[in-house]
């Protein structure tokens, strides 16, 4: 389903985004600004046509995969659920530009379904050099009761396991919040979010295929992910021709989300959560990085991508308006009345030098791909928690 959803996929966006045009649903691209195509309309959401053709995938798969697995019903329809309701949303938004608070909240509420039906474990495991502080010996520390409030300290495992009950539920919900916010705010240039999802994905998909080699207890669950991922990367893939640099196409609010549900999904029910993070490494020092433009405690502008600078055709690290004396360790200069703006787009050109919109663009993916074969390293050879 993977290598039909590409196709259709790719026959599919050129014909789509005519009718975005007609109905005006464009707009220009700001990594343009002084060339020949600043004022060209280019078709924006064009996210909506490898999510719905994804959708379509995928209930075919779930056909199959639920008439072989009933138990795994449930899980098929609540996958649908969220993914379908972060779609819509997200196409909403492109339209309609909803405000902030909407975007935090509704992601939230879109994970109910997966966490109404989730009968994995809500217990994690404790990495070694850590569990001293929770338990010496046969005795619980101060700590380790001050831990205990909250969670449920398994002594029977000399500290080894907390059992969250609850709290990893609000994790879990919390997560679809993050993948979906993560994607949106690490954005910018052309190609970047679907080729972050892309490295994303397959980066799972390799997880999946090596707990199935490996008869994983979850095996069914790594399966149904696995399943997923194939129709993910195919349709993605198909999107990323046509929004690679020069972009015919934007992917908009409606592509971020419905991705970063997907992965919330897959990680969700997969059961494998906790790992799921590992392939998020860029977007956590992003979100980071970004926090105090995030919540104001920095001036955040409504756009944050790199300037393109006209005369030397280059991407270079944009600002935000400040006074002289505000805001020095994100100036250039002592006396600059701009500061540069928080993201590790703008941070990698800080740190390498301006480069062309498509090199920065490889260059983060490689960045990806190099944070992603990191958490596999540390998820299959670091011995944490043995």
């Amino acid at each position: 389903m993977g290598a039909l959803g590409f196709i259709v996929t790719d026959w599919l966006i050129p014909q789509i985004k005519i009718f975005l045009l007609k109905k005006g649903i464009s707009g220009k691209d700001l990594g343009k600004k002084g060339t020949s195509i600043q004022d060209k309309d280019v078709p924006e959401a064009l996210g909506i046509v490898p999510s719905t053709v994804f959708m379509i995938s995928l209930i075919i798969c779930l056909v199959k995969f639920a008439n072989e697995h009933h138990d795994k019903l449930l899980d098929c329809n609540s996958a649908l659920l969220s993914v379908c309701f972060m779609m819509f949303l997200g196409f909403t938004d492109d339209v309609l530009d909803w405000p902030w608070r909407y975007k935090v909240i509704l992601p939230s509420v879109a994970t109910l379904p997966l966490l109404c039906c989730y009968e994995g474990s809500t217990s994690i495991l404790v990495p070694r050099f850590f569990r001293s502080f929770l338990m010496k010996g046969d005795d619980v520390t101060s700590f380790g009761k001050f831990v205990g409030l909250f969670v449920i300290v398994d002594t029977q495992a000399n500290g080894a396991i907390l059992e969250l009950g609850l709290l990893y539920f609000v994790y879990m919900g919390m997560l679809g919040l993050f993948c979906t916010n993560a994607i949106n705010i690490y954005a910018g240039i052309n190609g970047l979010e679907v080729g972050q999802s892309v490295v994303m994905a397959c980066s799972i998909l390799i997880h999946n295929l090596l707990e199935i080699r490996n008869n994983s207890l979850s095996y069914e669950n790594h399966l149904f992910s696995a399943m997923i991922m194939l129709s993910f990367i195919g349709v993605s893939v198909a999107l990323l021709r046509h929004n690679w640099y020069p972009a015919s196409v934007f992917v908009g609010d409606t592509y971020c989300y419905f991705a970063g549900m997907t992965f919330a999904v897959s990680g969700i029910l997969g059961h494998f959560s906790k790992t799921l993070l590992l392939f998020f490494i860029p977007q956590i020092l992003n979100f980071i990085w970004s926090c105090p433009q995030l919540f104001k405690f920095v001036p955040c502008p409504r756009h944050r991508l790199p300037r393109f600078n006209a005369k030397t055709g280059l991407m270079e690290p944009s600002t935000f308006a400040c006074k002289p004396n505000e805001c020095q360790w994100l100036k250039a200069k002592l006396h600059d009345t701009g500061g540069v703006n928080m993201t590790v787009i703008n941070l990698f050109l800080q740190l390498f030098g301006p480069m062309t919109e498509r090199s920065l663009c490889i260059s983060l993916l490689f960045f990806q791909l190099f944070s992603c074969a990191i958490g596999l390293y540390i998820r299959y050879s670091v011995d944490l928690f043995d």
